[in-house]
């Protein structure tokens, strides 16, 4: 895939980049682990200062930052401006929490003294995705940086100017040269990387082919690695539940970042006392969103990253049809410029179908009815994925029962999955292993040494 920015509103190409030769990715990592060996020993308090100052920059040049994400993959401009300013509260969390994160952990042990203490591990590979430019690399970049890790970001092919702004931001904010570059190539130099002895770790966000690509790499090598995948999360609706904020608050949640989010809701089980007055106000709501130019302020919804998300969407939901599922609304590409797609509902939905199996990475929403909360959490586990789910019950013996037996990463109850720096991010299942966000996902890239004095 060339390394290039592409309009997706118009399918322009706007500017396009030159691969990093090999020689020049040597001197990128040379660079990193040289740097390594002096940045470790900085001083938490100089860090967190440097990171603080990175947060000022996100915050005061927001505005640029998101033109530069919707230019690249299409979002809508509030909601790029909105992301900039969630990486400066990473930032910020991470700069004042870093210090107490990596406190010496007391352990009794009959030795005179015993404790853990988190010390940082080196040269951190970070492959990322396009949907989340900026966030996605700042919530590795925060954590890592603090703990006293260097990293290398390897970043989607589609955001080349938002991978390059992500190592000015951190430049300008004082960190060494080598603490953090982006690497302009191809995901066929992935698994050299991982070869290097120098790079120690490696987390990804991604596909499941991805992931199992960078997992199979690196423990070849027996190195650490985060893997955050897709998924086709549940968002599941009880007849005590309000129906109306479930479905105002479905309907945001399926359509995200134009729909293209690992914890974008997406299979909607409905019990069945409320699944036709349910499906009826959210055919309604979807049918209602605009569909436009992203950086247009009425814009609801702007266009698919790529052609290829596009011709995916189209080419699942055809067999979907065939083999028995039914369109309530939307269901095909827009004529028009770009990579747009409509709104879509879909609903009578059989197992053998793409729609019931895979990860629709765009605004289309599948509707599925359960008879009770048995059928539902069956229905809501059937899958591969176990990333994050969505429940709305005001019933709390309903609210116990999702929370322990829902097979994912994280469980959302009356409200959105989403990420936030001060709770662990990640999956169950093939949506991958390891955590991100909180002190969790910082201490993933840390040793925790034991000691023991006697």
């Amino acid at each position: 895939m060339a390394i290039a920015t592409v309009n997706p509103a118009t399918g322009e190409t706007i500017k396009t980049f030159e691969q990093l030769t090999d020689a020049q990715i040597e001197e990128k990592v040379a660079r990193a682990a040289a740097t390594f060996a002096t940045y470790r020993k900085t001083p938490v308090a100089e860090r967190a200062k440097k990171m603080l100052r990175a947060a000022e920059i996100l915050e005061s040049e927001k505005e640029a930052l998101g033109r530069l994400m919707t230019l690249e993959m299409g979002k809508t401009l509030q909601s790029a401006i909105d992301e900039a300013v969630k990486c400066a509260s990473g930032c910020r969390y991470y700069a004042e929490n870093a210090e107490r994160f990596m406190a010496d952990e007391p352990a009794q042990t009959g030795a005179t003294k015993s404790y853990v203490r988190y010390l940082p591990i080196g040269v951190v590979l970070a492959v990322m995705p396009w949907n989340y430019p900026l966030w996605q690399v700042f919530r590795f970049v925060a954590p890592a940086l603090m703990a006293g890790n260097v990293g290398l970001l390897k970043h989607a092919s589609n955001v080349p100017q938002s991978a390059l702004a992500i190592e000015d931001i951190v430049r300008r904010a004082g960190f060494p040269e080598g603490a953090f570059q982006t690497l302009l190539i191809g995901a066929s130099k992935v698994d050299a990387l991982l070869n290097d002895p120098r790079v120690v770790a490696a987390t990804l966000t991604g596909s499941e082919g991805a992931g199992i690509e960078v997992g199979i790499g690196a423990a070849k090598r027996i190195k650490k690695v985060v893997l955050e995948l897709g998924g086709s999360d549940p968002f599941i609706v009880m007849p005590s539940a309000d129906l109306n904020a479930a479905v105002e608050t479905g309907v945001k949640a399926r359509t995200i970042n134009n729909g293209q989010s690992c914890i974008a809701a997406k299979r909607f089980i409905v019990h069945e006392k409320i699944a036709d007055e349910f499906t009826k106000k959210f055919v309604a709501r979807m049918e209602a969103l605009k569909v436009g130019d992203p950086f247009d302020p009425a814009t609801d919804v702007g266009p698919l990253a790529t052609p290829g998300g596009v011709m995916d969407l189209v080419r699942d939901i055809e067999k979907s049809v065939k083999a028995g599922a039914r369109v309530l609304t939307g269901g095909k590409a827009l004529d028009r410029p770009g990579y747009f797609f409509a709104p879509t509902v879909i609903t009578d939905i059989p197992k053998s179908s793409p729609a019931y199996s895979e990860e629709m990475f765009g605004p289309v929403a599948m509707i599925l009815r359960a008879k009770d909360i048995d059928d539902a959490i069956r229905i809501a586990n059937d899958t591969r994925f176990g990333l994050g789910a969505s429940a709305w019950t005001n019933d709390k013996a309903e609210q116990e029962r999702f929370i322990n037996d829902l097979d994912a990463g994280m469980v959302f109850i009356n409200k959105m999955v989403a990420s936030d720096p001060r709770i662990p991010f990640g999956g169950v299942k093939q949506s991958g292993h390891g955590r991100e966000l909180s002190s969790m996902g910082m201490r993933e890239f840390m040793n925790a040494k034991t000691v023991c004095v006697q």
